[in-house]
């Protein structure tokens, strides 16, 4: 599939993603191809379309221009967002869920670069999602 699926998928809603970031508001569906997680975590079809397959494809995907420098920029959003809010309150349960999963991954293809440590540490107390680390041993 390649990583051009991220590029089509962002292309018209990347804008509307940074607002939505800015506000510390999500309102429409794009957490799939925004914050990838692992393939395999999710069922339905958007989760297997935008799974990441392994640390060879996140790498390539942090170092894909504009893919890393957007996940950076949407990471660093999230962590300039005032300080009482949480993962839940700007993005909802279950994409919290994805969030966690998005940087456990990026975390290890990084080896443990910032910003995404310091979302895990933020967001989720620096606890790595337990899902997302099993699997990646696994593969």
């Amino acid at each position: 599939m390649g990583l051009e699926r991220f590029v089509e998928a962002q292309a018209e809603v990347y804008p509307i993603v940074l607002a939505e970031l800015r506000a510390a508001t999500k309102q429409t569906h794009w957490m799939w191809f925004i914050f990838p997680q692992l393939r395999g975590l999710g069922t339905s079809a958007m989760a297997r379309r935008y799974g990441i397959a392994d640390l060879i494809e996140a790498r390539d995907y942090l170092r894909h221009r504009p893919l890393g420098s957007r996940l950076l920029e949407c990471t660093g959003l999230l962590l300039a967002a005032p300080a009482a809010l949480s993962a839940v309150d700007m993005l909802g349960e279950v994409d919290a869920m994805k969030l966690r999963s998005c940087l456990t991954l990026f975390r290890a293809a990084g080896r443990g670069s910032d910003p995404f440590d310091a979302a895990l540490t933020r967001f989720y107390g620096g606890e790595a999602d337990a899902r997302t680390t099993r699997l990646l041993r696994d593969i």
